[in-house]
């Protein structure tokens, strides 16, 4: 009887550390998902991705910033 006590406390435990393990990685990939796809959006507008925004490329007038708003609220939708 102790035995299966213990199988199923072991059980629980690793319940209990993959659900912290889910809730802690599910921002990560998140963040990283959308981090993603704001930078694809900025190259495919003409745009160079520097310090978190999407800017004009030095000597290029290729960038269009309505583009690039309407790939990344069509990437959020």
């Amino acid at each position: 009887m102790k035995e299966a006590a213990g199988e199923a406390n072991l059980t629980v435990v690793a319940i209990i550390l993959i659900a912290v393990v889910v809730a802690v990685a599910t921002p990560l990939i998140n963040s990283l998902m959308k981090n993603s796809a704001n930078r694809s959006c900025c190259t495919d507008a003409g745009g160079v991705w520097k310090s978190g925004k999407c800017t004009k490329a030095a000597g290029s007038n290729d960038y269009d910033s309505n583009s690039y708003s309407r790939c990344v609220s069509d990437a959020t939708a």
